[in-house]
């Protein structure tokens, strides 16, 4: 028997069904509030960091007055330490009572990152393969002689 992939409106069923399900339960809802509230934070906190700290920067906990923050590296805890003050300025203004920020670095987050752009690849013409021939024939045996015999391998038909 194959199992087949459920279609997008069953997926948004069974999400639905799930969190119906968590608010329904009395530590289930304890949970949904609670992730509700860290996302909510996350969305304000990047409105207060800078764009390229902002994407990385993930709301690990809320306790009493306290957000913890956790950031891939070194260097991103560093500024993320010395924008505290206005980044607690700038949440409280925005309603959210907090009076200090922690800093936790969790080299993991990283890993679940990373975007990498889709390679564009632009074929040779024959003019240009032309070119790299006419230059391959004047150059003298050595390494920049051995790149362009490959870049014309690897281009040639």
């Amino acid at each position: 028997m194959s199992r087949r992939r459920p279609q997008a409106s069953q997926e948004a069923t069974t999400a639905t069904l799930a969190v119906s399900w968590l608010s329904d339960d009395l530590r289930g809802s304890q949970v949904l509030t609670t992730a509700r509230e860290l996302i909510a934070l996350e969305q304000a906190a990047a409105q207060a960091l800078p764009p390229a700290l902002a994407e990385v920067c993930k709301v690990a906990r809320i306790e009493r007055q306290q957000v913890t923050l956790a950031v891939p590296g070194a260097a991103y805890a560093a500024k993320l330490r010395q924008l505290a003050p206005r980044i607690i300025q700038r949440l409280n203004s925005s309603g959210w009572n907090l009076n200090q920020i922690s800093v936790k670095v969790q080299a993991g987050l990283s890993k679940t990152q990373t975007k990498t752009a889709p390679r564009e690849v632009i074929p040779l013409d024959d003019v240009a393969l032309k070119a790299f021939e006419t230059l391959y024939s004047e150059l003298q045996p050595g390494p920049l002689a051995d790149a362009v015999q490959r870049l014309l391998r690897h281009h040639q038909p």
